[in-house]
């Protein structure tokens, strides 16, 4: 007589059975202003140049892939020492707005960035934070834990008396903030890895450190947390409830999100090789 084994039969029908596409609506939200003001004066070079950008444009669902532009606004910066005003375009409408004029942000001035968008207008204040320019960037020999990263060293010296906050861009949307908190008015070196993914060698890079209040310090670096840095920028996925230094004056419930900011800035190119 023969033995009929059906255990294992039974058990793929019942995972099988119990396999189950589940459907999961994610709640979507009503779009909101993204403003990304982040003023950079390269007060090291000769004669002195600013990228004195403001990109606006709307926030999405999670899932979306695509960041809708705003190229309808009306944008204008006031100098609140003497009421002058400098009017933006956005000349490609691509909602990237520049000024009309050769515009510089001077010392000690407070700006006053003004949006109008959709019959609301949107406002925040920024005075340009003063920055330390870099005294030295070489390519280190030192690696992390495989052995393949690649190590920038970093030298300059922090501005004395006041409390500091730096903002050290990588160059391929890679960040680092720090504060001067443990070398307040003395020379600090550092190193910063590039992990082996995040670059191949030979490649060249520019680096730029700013100065930056306390404020948009802490706002970066929850940013970042929230945001990631990958996708074409921390700006480019704002968490919904990450309010900056912008407000919106005439419905304070419909809030924007993003900053504005002015900072010095100093750029430094490097040639980085192989050096395994």
């Amino acid at each position: 007589m023969k033995k009929i084994y059906l255990l294992p039969i039974l058990a793929i029908f019942f995972f099988n059975s119990c396999e189950k596409v589940i459907d999961v609506d994610v709640p979507s939200i009503e779009p909101k202003l993204v403003i990304d003001a982040s003023f950079e004066v390269l007060f090291d070079e000769n004669p002195v140049v600013a990228n004195t950008v403001v990109k606006l444009s709307l926030s999405t669902d999670y899932f979306e892939d695509e960041i809708p532009t705003v190229s309808n606004a009306t944008v204008f910066l006031t100098n609140l020492t003497d009421n002058s005003i400098i009017n933006f375009s956005d000349v490609n409408s691509d909602g990237n707005y520049t000024p009309n004029i050769n515009f510089i942000p001077a010392d000690d001035i407070e700006y006053e960035l003004t949006i109008i968008y959709n019959n609301e207008t949107y406002k925040g204040k920024a005075t340009k934070i003063k920055s330390s320019p870099f005294k030295e960037v070489i390519q280190g020999d030192k690696t992390l834990f495989s052995g393949e990263e690649v190590e920038i060293k970093i030298t300059f010296q922090d501005i004395p008396v006041i409390e500091n906050y730096y903002l050290f861009d990588f160059d391929d949307n890679l960040f680092l903030s720090i504060d001067d908190r443990y070398f307040n008015g003395s020379e600090y070196n550092f190193s910063y890895f590039y992990r082996d993914e995040e670059l191949e060698l030979p490649k060249t890079v520019n680096i730029k450190m700013s100065g930056i209040t306390k404020e948009y310090y802490t706002y970066f670096e929850i940013l970042v947390s929230q945001g990631g840095q990958e996708g074409g920028g921390p700006f480019q996925a704002v968490p919904s409830s990450l309010l900056g230094n912008i407000i919106n004056t005439t419905n304070d419930a419909n809030f924007p999100l993003g900053y504005f900011h002015i900072s010095e800035t100093d750029t430094f190119t490097i040639n980085l090789v192989d050096k395994n």
